[in-house]
């Protein structure tokens, strides 16, 4: 799956919260902060984990204040592990 989140989702620590809970999930992917002020990331794994990690983003961590989330599925390259990458 692609993901795009918006609202206030930078500067609140939700690319290291989604990475832990991704870990925890046992998805491989990537998260990373969008010049545009959203966050973007791509989640592989079995589909309920996936929609768990979805359900996630759609709440974020305390601070942030999530107004949308897009979903796209995702039919790229399989990753290995998860990780936060550099904004784009």
């Amino acid at each position: 799956m692609h993901v795009r989140i918006e609202g206030r989702v930078q500067g609140v620590g939700f690319r290291a919260c989604v990475e832990r809970r991704a870990l925890t999930l046992g998805l491989s992917g990537w998260v990373r902060n969008r010049y545009d002020g959203a966050v973007e990331a791509v989640l592989h794994g079995p589909p309920r984990q996936v929609a768990d990690m979805l359900r996630a983003c759609e709440e974020g961590p305390r601070a942030s204040r999530v107004t949308r989330v897009d979903v796209r599925e995702e039919s790229g390259e399989a990753y290995s592990g998860f990780e936060v990458r550099r904004t784009e």
